[in-house]
């Protein structure tokens, strides 16, 4: 594999700054709803003091909601405790160019207490480092791809703003799924994204239309769960200040409009430590190894406790519709995308990919909740039933939760959610659910004025 040019060591970075190519570096991590936040440091100093020792920010950060608003509730942090700080360690090995920010590098941080340097424990990346480590007791290594769609508007973001995010004008009039031509409009920001991307050390593999008008979906080379992830954040944080700099906008909300959502279908397959894909067997009849098998059965039965996951917000559920290809059934099948889980590949590329997650998921916390109900099937040695055949909208199974509500229900009750990641995430990310259900609640909405204010 080619290596990729955008990524840098400690000692190319000083380099680098020696040059003055680069004067400012970036420590980030992702907070819990899934954006990319942090500090900008001077590289003078990121090289003297923060490499080794980290930055402090507030703990606040992994307890506001989206509009950064300090939410009672959380163990982690709150007034009576102070706001205290965190410390955002850096992890080197995602230190990497930023070549649509002017003399800019990034590296991704781990959060820990400032007090002892002890992992904080509800972060996000610990989350999931925490699944790979028991994966890890199990002599296997998981790899992940992560397909993340999104809108592209004509519109810049402040514009957008201004009008209340009403009566935008996507990038494209009519559906472009495959479409080549009704794309090539787009293809100038569309490849900014791409090679940008590519430059800050990812693989790109390329970009297709999607059915909604404006809709796109880049894709990029699976790797190692963490990298994955990591460049997830990267990728969705960095593509909207390319667009920015476009003058258009991009949204990844679930569900924009009545037309189709965006999704963040998830692919994950196994290997052994020396590199060998577990989740083929050239002797089964369907070519799936048991290890494969135990692992889809357990994120099947873990899947509608485990939906807050997957599906973090209220925007989330309304991308549920039957025959939208967001999947309504909790059933597995073969190349069926009708089905929440879909096997694909074939030999040592079999893999399953995950179509429950939306655009705006945190990927940390899905991944994390794939591989933790995966290995519980693992090692609980779950059987796996047939695959479901045909059409699995109108099949009898069970059904993914339609609200955040019941999704936060059914993961706080869930003793697996416990056993797996342990009270305080669960409690952590529960909490978080109930504060959006609660604004949500709260809030009075265009379609009540507009079906209330005359005819009510």
């Amino acid at each position: 594999m080619i290596p990729a040019s955008g990524n840098l060591t400690p000692e190319e970075l000083r380099g680098a700054v020696a040059a003055g190519e680069i004067d400012t570096v970036i420590v980030a991590f992702t907070d819990i709803q899934g954006r990319l936040v942090g500090k900008r440091v001077s590289a003078r100093l990121f090289l003297e003091d923060v490499m080794a020792h980290g930055a402090e920010c507030c703990n606040y950060l992994l307890a506001v909601d989206v509009e950064l608003n300090t939410v009672d509730g959380y163990a982690l942090t709150s007034w009576e405790s102070g706001y205290g700080d965190m410390a955002m360690i850096p992890d080197l090995d995602t230190l990497r160019r930023i070549p649509w920010l002017p003399g800019t590098a990034l590296v991704m941080a781990d959060l820990t207490l400032a007090s002892d340097h002890s992992p904080i424990s509800v972060s996000p990346r610990q989350i999931l480092k925490h699944q790979i480590d028991r994966l890890a007791a199990h002599d296997l290594v998981p790899f992940i791809g992560t397909e993340l769609e999104f809108l592209v508007f004509d519109d810049d973001y402040r514009s957008a703003w201004r009008s209340g995010y009403r009566d935008l004008t996507p990038a494209s009039d009519y559906n472009t799924d495959y479409a080549l031509q009704g794309s090539t409009r787009i293809e100038p920001l569309l490849r900014d994204i791409r090679n940008s991307m590519d430059a800050a050390g990812m693989y790109c593999e390329g970009v297709k239309g999607e059915c909604n008008l404006g809709q796109q979906e880049i894709a990029f080379r699976y790797t190692h769960a963490l990298p994955t992830c990591d460049n997830h954040s990267i990728y969705k944080s960095g593509s909207k200040e390319i667009a920015e700099k476009h003058g258009k906008s991009i949204t990844f909300m679930a569900k924009f409009n009545e037309r189709e959502g965006n999704s963040c279908h998830v692919h994950a397959s196994l290997r052994n430590t020396a590199g060998d894909p577990v989740f083929a067997d050239d002797d089964a009849p369907d070519g799936m190894s048991q290890t494969f098998r135990h692992f889809i059965a357990g994120q099947l039965a873990a899947m509608r406790e485990f939906t807050l996951l997957y599906a973090p917000n209220i925007n989330s559920y309304k991308r549920y519709v039957d025959g939208s290809f967001a999947p309504t059934a909790v059933a597995w099948g073969h190349d069926n995308r009708t089905c929440a889980l879909r096997v694909v590949g074939h030999g040592q590329g079999m893999r399953v990919e995950n179509r429950v997650p939306g655009g705006d998921v945190n990927q940390y916390l899905a991944v994390a909740g794939m591989l933790g109900s995966g290995l519980a099937g693992i090692e609980q040695q779950l059987e796996l039933g047939e695959p479901l055949r045909g059409n699995a909208y109108t099949s009898d199974v069970a059904r993914v939760p339609t609200t955040l509500r019941e999704a936060a229900d059914l993961f706080e009750q869930s003793s697996l959610a416990r056993d797996i990641f342990g009270d305080e995430v669960v409690e952590h990310y529960t909490h978080a659910a109930r504060v959006e259900v609660r604004a949500y609640d709260a809030a009075v909405t265009d379609w009540e004025r507009v079906r209330g204010f005359e005819r009510l």
